[in-house]
């Protein structure tokens, strides 16, 4: 798989989809917790539009705690881009080089298809991630991984509809749904009811709201 091109395409797809939303869509709560549609937009860009000696300085004025640093960065940013800018943000850096400190192209994949996940299916929106990208990702999961996004899947076997992909063991209590949706539990996200089934499913879904504006937790890390 070519995982650059892969990226690139992403974020050209989810510039498009970002173009086409309402005002009130942007404002609507995604599954990142406390963020908005336009908090989330605005983070998936940071990495590109800041360079290493500002990210220092962003991280030093957070006293070295990264989630605190995201958080507050989404919000600035956030407030002072315009829908269109946002987009454009993504579009633009479609090749962009940019990797997460960890894990490379395919952690940078895997930030941009989660989030473009924390988007849409918090806004009800149909697009489905191509499954080559999911599996990829999904093939990435550990329980290291698991820890680091604050997902417990302790005594459950996920099992994908739509790709040969399962992880647990037999005994676990089987949650089964599209690979994007088990991603996103992979990534230790709450999904909207419905979209899982099997016994252990309403452990993973359950209502999203909004954050109160400037309250700045400390919960499990963001992709």
């Amino acid at each position: 798989m070519d995982i650059r091109g892969a990226i690139a395409d992403e974020r050209v797809e989810l510039a498009a989809l970002l173009d086409g939303l309402t005002e009130e869509q942007w404002e609507a709560p995604s599954l990142c917790t406390g963020w908005r549609v336009r908090e989330v937009a605005a983070h998936m860009s940071f990495g590109f539009r800041t360079g290493r000696a500002q990210m220092v300085r962003e991280l030093l004025r957070a006293r070295g705690r990264l989630h605190r640093m995201t958080d507050t960065c989404a919000r600035r940013d956030a407030a002072a881009m315009s829908e269109a800018e946002l987009a454009a943000a993504l579009r633009d850096n479609a090749h962009h080089p940019w990797t997460p400190p960890v894990g490379g192209p395919t952690a940078a994949l895997g930030h941009d298809v989660v989030h473009g996940l924390d988007i849409t299916v918090a806004l009800g929106h149909e697009r489905r991630v191509p499954l080559e990208r999911v599996r990829l990702l999904l093939e990435g999961v550990t329980p290291r991984s698991l820890k680091f996004f604050g997902a417990d899947l302790t005594g459950v076997a996920l099992r994908a509809d739509d790709l040969e992909w399962s992880y647990g063991g037999a005994s676990g209590m089987p949650v089964r749904g599209a690979a994007q949706d088990l991603l996103l539990v992979a990534f230790g996200r709450a999904l909207p009811p419905g979209r899982l089934r099997g016994e252990a499913a309403d452990r993973f879904s359950g209502a999203f709201r909004e954050r109160p504006q400037g309250e700045s937790g400390e919960s499990p890390q963001r992709p």
